[in-house]
């Protein structure tokens, strides 16, 4: 059985993919209406045994719109006017896609402002609104 390899660490068995070949618009001249040649891959991100929890989350979070409600996750490729072109970008799609879910994000670490910038607001808030009071019109006393 073939393998999708993604990082060093994550390898997705075939078996978790499922893909299904549909007749595409576009490039292909008179073989458009004949031959399925775009891809469409389903890959169950939710239950997938290949991916480590966190990565598997953060995925479900990247993937947005193309996660249906199973938590499948479905790509669609028809750019090349042959089936084997699309299968191949789609799969790096796929894996692209796992890369960069299994990149952690930094953690921020709160900081306080400085006591030199919270003066020089203040300063700057004086100054406008003395700038804004001169402006108005004159009280009589």
């Amino acid at each position: 059985m073939s393998k999708l390899y993604v990082t060093t660490d994550i390898v997705i068995d075939e078996s978790e993919l499922e893909e299904t070949f549909v007749l595409a618009s576009g490039p292909g001249g008179q073989n458009v209406n004949k031959v399925s040649s775009a891809v469409q891959l389903r890959f169950n991100a939710a239950f997938s045994l290949s991916l480590p929890e966190p990565v598997r989350f953060r995925l479900m979070k990247l993937a947005g719109r193309r996660l249906t409600k199973d938590g499948v996750l479905v790509l669609t490729s028809r750019q090349f006017r042959d089936q084997t072109r699309n299968r191949a970008d789609v799969r790096e799609r796929l894996a692209t896609l796992i890369r960069a879910a299994a990149i952690e994000p930094k953690r921020r670490r709160t900081t306080k402002p400085p006591r030199a910038a919270k003066e020089k607001r203040l300063r700057h808030k004086k100054k406008h609104a003395e700038l804004k009071r001169a402006r108005s019109r004159p009280h009589s006393d």
